[in-house]
């Protein structure tokens, strides 16, 4: 059957036969005024066919073919073979049992027999998990999920005489695009899609272990925390305890409540003994009404070291905080010290550790992983504004750690209108740029995100950590502060200040570039030592210079280093690379040849594209996005100055099958409803049969052909306007 198909309003078709109308006036006339020669008849009959053509093509015309269909039409089940399917929650004759083998029970029992009596039935599984017994490449870990889109899309490609589709599908997908944009396919071709929920809309009683974010490495002598999250289906509270394990060793313990049905985040410490690598695990018992068994740990790698780090302090005057935080750091084993103190008026201070002068050059200044920056800012005798741009470019390009200490002389503001101003995690109030002084003792109060951050931590329990806090000796005096600068986190905050933008910020950090910047507005951290010496006080300058300095080594050799971001990535992250590297003397490297490889876990290699950072830092960087788990080899080599790195990126597997998860009730009935089929529950299915085996056998194949968008059309008539155009030349029309 073909017949001819058009899109046009009444106004349009007038306008097109007032066109044609006109068009034949004006060829008529003309054929006359030129002596009714026979070529300007022809060439004005060919203008005439050319807008005619022009006019039925604005009537957006359409070739249509309608083929009869002669096989019988197809109805395609499709079974959801996912790793959510195993979850047990489906009620079969009176028994519970798993999602999975509810089809299977079915598939048993024939149930889309009704429909074989017109029509060809194709059954099929989707999302199935890769055999157990099936050996990848050695580290290699392929991706698992449900790409339910995916699926019906390649029903759809595949069969030609689809009547409708049966899903038996908890809906849970969490690969591919969204399954509503193929719905709409299916509505377009006018194919329902029938669903049956395969599961119940409640979460099984249940606790699971569902993430431990370990960084890639620890310093060996220093505690080191361990984030998990953990979520509770249970409709109690539980009292439990998390336990890390290497083998069958216990490593540290600690105790947590989980509320019934939510998600509990927080960390375990560990203070590693030896240095080396290890595979830990992190555990807590299984409740006796839990109905999975199986998911109350997770096991992660993680590194050991020994690293030195290199650290300068920098202030005005020997005032008591930065006596006291000279010798912290000089009596720590794991830290190298050296001190650049401006004494105003007597020139620079002298003795162990210290330095007469300020390290001015890229290459002297990025051997520091942290630098403190006291009461000094710039001007005569203190720091210069080449000075500041060094700083601030050490924290940008080489991720090293910078401490704002201010004191009562008031020189920090000076930095305000240096480089460093861009760097300073708060807003400082110039109308006080001595700070203020108060005759009460006021504390550093915790912020909610102070409570659990790892600079802060002073007790693994977040309520006798913040009870500590309270306790401390207190301070006098603080800088002062109008409010946290946007992208800042505030650790805490004056316990008896407040104005118009609520507490002052005297605890803050902040990313700056790939280093981080802190912001400490009190000059009595010394006070901290009162009756316990060095526990605190210690403590805290300790984890500040560790955690500022962590990202610097990842990955080290002499000359070369190599830091990462996100630490701990995982399959599809875009993950930066960001590479340092010195020439022979110890200079940054300028305008030099570095080169990148990566090989995958299935052993494919990749050049890793290493452009050089502008800042004259020997930065380079380069970006991947893994596709796959397990662990990577980088290799970087910068052959004319014989700097080579070899390591290990370790790239986590997301598990996007879980188990106990409610199904996804509204994604399944949104399919249904935008096909024109129907979703219901398990106790349906018989009635989903007898509705799809009544409908109406599918529509004959349309095949049409848009001739208005068509550009054989399209050139067909401006072929036929330059014929014409050279025509009239050709015979001397005007």
């Amino acid at each position: 059957m073909i017949h001819w198909s058009f899109a046009a309003s009444l106004m349009l078709l007038l306008a097109g036969i007032g066109v044609l109308a006109l068009a034949a006036w004006l060829g008529w006339g003309n054929w006359q005024r030129n002596g009714r020669r026979g070529r300007v008849a022809l060439l004005e009959g060919l203008r005439f066919v050319t807008m005619a053509m022009l006019a039925f093509t604005l009537l957006r015309p359409e070739f249509v073919r309608l083929i009869q269909r002669t096989d019988p039409p197809q109805v395609v089940i499709l079974n959801d073979a996912s790793g959510s399917m195993q979850t047990r929650d489906v009620i079969s004759t009176n028994n519970i049992v798993t999602r999975t083998a509810w089809i299977k029970s079915q598939t048993r029992r024939s149930y889309w027999t009704p429909l074989e009596a017109d029509s060809e039935v194709l059954a099929g599984a989707f999302a199935v998990p890769p055999d157990s017994g099936a050996t990848n490449a050695p580290g290699q870990a392929r991706e698992i999920g449900t790409d339910l889109s995916g699926a019906l899309d390649s029903v759809l490609k595949q069969q030609s005489n689809l009547k409708a589709v049966l899903l038996l599908s908890d809906g849970d997908w969490n690969l591919g695009p969204s399954p509503i944009g193929v719905a709409t396919r299916y509505r377009d071709e006018g194919i329902p899609v029938y669903s049956v929920i395969t599961g119940r809309d409640e979460p099984i009683p249940d606790l699971a272990m569902e993430e431990v974010a370990a960084p890639a490495y620890g310093l060996f002598g220093e505690q080191i925390a361990i984030p998990y999250t953990v979520q509770s289906h249970l409709p109690r509270d539980v009292a439990t305890q998390v336990r890390l394990m290497d083998s069958s060793e216990q490593l540290a313990t600690k105790k947590i409540t989980l509320r019934a049905n939510s998600r509990f985040r927080d960390s375990i410490m560990w203070y590693p003994r030896e240095v080396g690598e290890f595979d830990l695990r992190l555990e807590f018992a299984i409740e006796k009404d839990e109905e999975l068994k199986d998911n109350n740990s997770a096991s992660f790698h993680i590194a050991v070291r020994v690293v030195k780090l290199s650290v300068l302090v920098v202030d005005s005057q020997p005032r008591w905080e930065y006596r006291f935080l000279r010798n912290a750091l000089a009596r720590d084993p794991g830290v190298e010290l050296n001190c650049m103190l401006f004494h105003p008026n007597i020139g620079a201070g002298g003795g162990r550790d210290y330095l007469s002068t300020f390290p001015g050059s890229r290459e002297m200044l990025s051997r520091y992983d942290v630098v403190f920056l006291g009461d000094v800012g710039v001007g005569r005798g203190q720091l210069s504004a080449k000075d500041a741009g060094l700083i601030k470019g050490l924290v940008e390009q080489q991720g090293s750690g910078l401490v704002f200490m201010p004191g009562r002389r008031g020189n920090h503001l000076s930095l305000m209108d240096s480089p460093l101003k861009e760097l300073m995690p708060v807003v400082l109030d110039e109308t006080k740029p001595t700070g203020v002084g108060l005759q009460n003792e006021s504390v550093l109060t915790l912020s909610s995100r102070g409570r659990g951050h790892l600079l802060t931590r002073f007790d693994a329990d977040e309520m006798v950590n913040d009870q500590i806090w309270k306790m401390l000796p207190g301070f006098y005096w603080s800088t002062g502060v109008t409010k946290s600068r946007p992208g800042s986190e505030v650790l805490a905050v004056h316990s008896e200040l407040r104005n118009q933008f609520g507490r002052i910020p005297l605890l803050t950090i902040r990313s700056a570039g790939r280093g981080k910047v802190l912001f400490m507005g009190t000059d009595s951290a010394w006070r901290w030592r009162r009756g316990v010496e060095d526990k605190f006080h210690y403590r805290f300058w300790s984890q500040v210079a560790r955690w500022m300095a962590h990202k610097r080594h990842l990955a080290e050799k002499e000359g070369v280093r190599l830091s990462y971001t996100p630490e701990t990535p995982k399959v599809g992250d875009r993950v930066f690379l960001q590479t340092t590297v010195l020439d022979e003397a110890g200079f940054p490297l300028e305008n030099g040849e570095v080169n990148g490889t990566i090989v995958s876990p299935a052993g494919r290699s990749e050049q890793l594209d290493l452009t050089e950072v502008e800042g004259g830092w020997g930065v380079y960087s380069a970006e991947f996005s893994p596709q796959e788990g397990g662990p990577f080899e980088i290799a970087i080599d910068a052959p004319e100055h014989d700097r080579k790195l070899e390591t290990k990126l370790t790239v986590s597997l997301p598990k996007r099958e879980k188990l106990g998860r409610p199904v996804n009730r509204p994604v399944l009935a949104e399919i249904a409803s935008i096909t024109g089929g129907e979703s219901a529950g398990t106790d349906h299915l018989d009635e989903l049969i007898q509705k799809i085996s009544v409908l109406p056998e599918p529509k004959p194949a349309e095949i049409r052909t848009r001739l208005w968008s068509n550009p054989w059309w399209g050139g067909a008539i401006l072929l036929l306007l330059a014929v014409y155009w050279t025509g009239r030349k050709l015979v001397g029309l005007v």
